[in-house]
């Protein structure tokens, strides 16, 4: 419990002369975590020791502690324990030592180190890899510091929902390690939260094959909404698109989007494509264009419109996918308009 009270408080002198030593610019900190100068115990020769020992050098010592200045008020018992920790599933220290530069904070968020702990050997069990963990730790630090039995009760949950919909026990691991994989932040959701969207998916007429298509096109994105905005957005679709319940629920298998943002966020790119002359009977055709932002919509109209490619007579699949995906498309248009017209093997009639 650290004081952020900074009015009649003082700059700790030996914090500061130990940060000097180690070329930590000060003026940084005090700009964006002053109060961390002003307790009176800081481990600041300890921590940077600690982390010398794993092989930063003194540029990498100084970039932690400038943008996690917290750092350096943890005990090192405290910090050799994270070590620890993050070394069940990242034993190679240069490579531990990249990841404390790049996600300090993460690291240095010592409170939950036995649910931490746990829930490394529960993802282990399940078989999870460890530069997935990693990767979790790093980027989904929250999920860790659920009790263990929490994130058990919510893999129990989709295990047997999916089984119930009818995936089979075989394909199961694999089902739940990918889920997890693609979107770790499932775990933060509740189990009723999770029984209650994939109810209001069969109430809507999905078949059980239906509901689970859906949940692996959303990468379980489905698991944080909930009823109500489903419900909206499915309703705003159906207004748009003048379509039948039956008809909607293809909309929606094709792009899942519609069932996964809310209704403002549907409207802006809907007016974004409409402003671009583009009609709702084409959005209709290729609903998956509304996954796209706006920005993205108009970089890439304006790129094929360059090739004379008008958008507007033709299919908008040349504007959906990935970025690399857009960029195989944009050159197979390229090199189809840069073709010769004539033919190359005909014989040239040049005057002499």
């Amino acid at each position: 419990s650290y004081t952020t009270d900074t009015k009649s408080r003082e700059e700790n002198k030996k914090t500061l002369e130990n940060l000097c030593s180690l070329s930590v610019d000060i003026t940084k900190i005090r700009r964006l975590k002053e109060w961390v100068l002003l307790q009176d115990v800081a481990y600041v020769k300890e921590i940077a020791g600690i982390l010398q020992e794993m092989g930063a050098d003194e540029t990498t010592v100084a970039n932690i502690i400038e943008s996690c200045p917290e750092a350096i008020l943890h005990t090192p018992a405290e910090i050799n324990s994270q070590r620890a920790l993050w070394q069940l599933v990242c034993q190679n220290e240069k490579r531990l030592i990249k990841l404390i530069e790049q996600f300090p904070e993460s690291f240095f968020t010592t409170e939950y180190q036995q649910n931490q702990k746990a829930n490394i050997l529960f993802f282990q069990e399940l078989g999870l890899k460890n530069n997935i963990i990693t990767r979790f730790l790093t980027s989904a630090p929250n999920i860790f510091y659920n009790p263990v039995e929490k994130n058990k009760n919510v893999i129990e949950t989709l295990q047997r929902n999916y089984l119930n919909l009818g995936g089979s026990e075989a394909n199961m691991k694999i089902w739940i390690l990918k889920l997890l994989s693609q979107n770790p932040f499932i775990l933060l959701n509740t189990s009723t939260a999770i029984q209650e969207n994939l109810e209001f998916l069969q109430k809507n007429d999905f078949t059980d094959q239906e509901v689970l298509q859906l949940l692996s096109k959303l990468k379980g994105f489905i698991f944080q909404l909930n009823s109500t905005t489903m419900q909206k957005s499915m309703l705003f679709s159906k207004n748009i698109f003048k379509c039948s319940d039956q008809e909607l629920k293809q909309l929606v298998l094709k792009c899942p989007a519609l069932l996964y943002y809310s209704v403002p966020v549907l409207e802006e790119r809907l007016q974004g494509l409409l402003k671009e002359g583009i009609s709702v009977a084409q959005i209709r055709e290729t609903p998956v264009v509304l996954e796209l932002t706006t920005q993205i919509v108009q970089y890439r109209i304006k790129k094929l419109s360059a090739l004379g490619y008008d958008i507007k007579s033709g299919n908008l699949e040349s504007l959906n996918g990935t970025k690399k995906d857009f960029e195989v498309t944009y050159g197979k248009i390229q090199s189809k308009k840069e073709r010769p017209i004539f033919n190359p093997v005909a014989p040239l009639h040049i005057d002499d």
